[in-house]
Order: C-alpha cells, then sequence, then structure tokens
C-alpha cells in the first residue's frame, strides 16, 4: 500500500496511524497545488479529488478521506486497538467523534488559512473553532484520550488539526486540558515517527 500525503496536513493522521498499528506501507509526498507526486505523476490520475490522503492498494484501487482510511488502517490491526469492533456501540461513537472533528473543527480551519478571508470572518471562524474546542476540553479534562482510557484514531485526527492553531493565529492556551493531551500525544513513539518521515521534526540524536 502506499499513502499520498503532504506534510503536516490531514493526511499525517494516517499515517500516525499506520505507524501506531505497525503497518508497513510507503509514502508519497504530492504538491497540492501543482497536482504532482514527488516522483513526477499527474496526481489527478491517483484521484480526481485532488487532495490527500489517498491510500493506493496494490491493486491499484484507491481509498480517499481521512476518516475512511483512518478507520480502515485500524481494522487491518484490530488488535491495536485503534478502532473499536465494527457493530458496536463503541464503533459508532468513534464515527461520530470523527465527524464532528470533520465537520467542525478540521473544515473550520480552512477560511483562517485563505489570504482573501475578511477580518469579519476570522474573527468568527476562531469564535466558533473556541466553542467546538471547548467541548472537546471537558471531555479530556476527565479522560485520557477521546474515547476514554484507550488511544484511538481520533485522537491522532484531533491532534493534527489541532496543530494548526498556530500557523492560524488562533490562541487555544485556555484549554489546558486540550494543551495537555497534545503534548501527550506528540510524545508517543509512533507520532515522533511519522513526523520526522514527514520532515516535520527532526530525529533525537543519539545519546
Amino acid at each position: 500500500m502506499k499513502l499520498y500525503y503532504a506534510p503536516g496536513v490531514c493526511s499525517l493522521a494516517s499515517h500516525i496511524v499506520a505507524h501506531e498499528a505497525g503497518i508497513d506501507l510507503s509514502i508519497e509526498k504530492v504538491d497540492t497545488k501543482a497536482k504532482r507526486t514527488e516522483t513526477g505523476r499527474d496526481y489527478l490520475e491517483v484521484t480526481p479529488k485532488g487532495y490527500v490522503p489517498a491510500l493506493e492498494f496494490d491493486d491499484g484501487e484507491v481509498l480517499t478521506e481521512g476518516p475512511a482510511i483512518l478507520q480502515y488502517l485500524a481494522d487491518l490491526k484490530p488488535e491495536s486497538g485503534l478502532a473499536p469492533a465494527n457493530g458496536t456501540l463503541a464503533r459508532s461513537r468513534l464515527q461520530e467523534t470523527l465527524g464532528y472533528i470533520n465537520s467542525e473543527i478540521h473544515k473550520s480551519y480552512s477560511p483562517l488559512f485563505n489570504p482573501a478571508t475578511s477580518a469579519e470572518v476570522r474573527d468568527e471562524r476562531k469564535a466558533y473553532l473556541r466553542k467546538r474546542y471547548d467541548l472537546l476540553d471537558k471531555k479530556l479534562a476527565q479522560q485520557s484520550w477521546l474515547q476514554g482510557d484507550t488511544f484511538t484514531v481520533a485522537d491522532a485526527y484531533l491532534f493534527v488539526v489541532t496543530n494548526w492553531a498556530k500557523g492560524a493565529e488562533l490562541d487555544l492556551s485556555e484549554f489546558s486540558a486540550l494543551t495537555v493531551f497534545q503534548q501527550r500525544v506528540a510524545a508517543r513513539p509512533a507520532v515522533q515517527a511519522a513526523m520526522q518521515a514527514e520532515g516535520l521534526i527532526k530525529a533525537a540524536k543519539a545519546a
């Protein structure tokens, strides 16, 4: 399998989950503006959607959309605990959380990275995001991870999109539980490995 990604964007969550689950896949960087991969391939031939992530199988079939890829990877390694079993209420709760992050958090950042967005709209989006983060912060004040005591694909997804706050000039310092959560996720070896592979952080020097 091959994961098409762009450094630090939502595809990083899939990259993290692959490391967490111990899934061996190759990665290929995509210039999402030029729609070209690092090997020179026309990315629109991989997926006409033109954005990442995309997971390409050995037979050429391609799966897109982050939440779908996250769950697919988790189901390849059910023993990892990254997603509850299909058909359970716990799985539906995970999907509920992924839907919330996708629609209420992830997509709300988009206007903040658009230079054409007015100051008025930026302020409105930041206020909206703080309101949505408040619910998550309250949950994380009561438990270590979004789904309880176990790290899941939802935690990887939230970590990635919340890392965009600094670049979007969104101050989230009021959310202390969220801040601790971000630090906890960042310290995980699989997260470190994925971020190093994407060139987002440098590998720690040997003692």
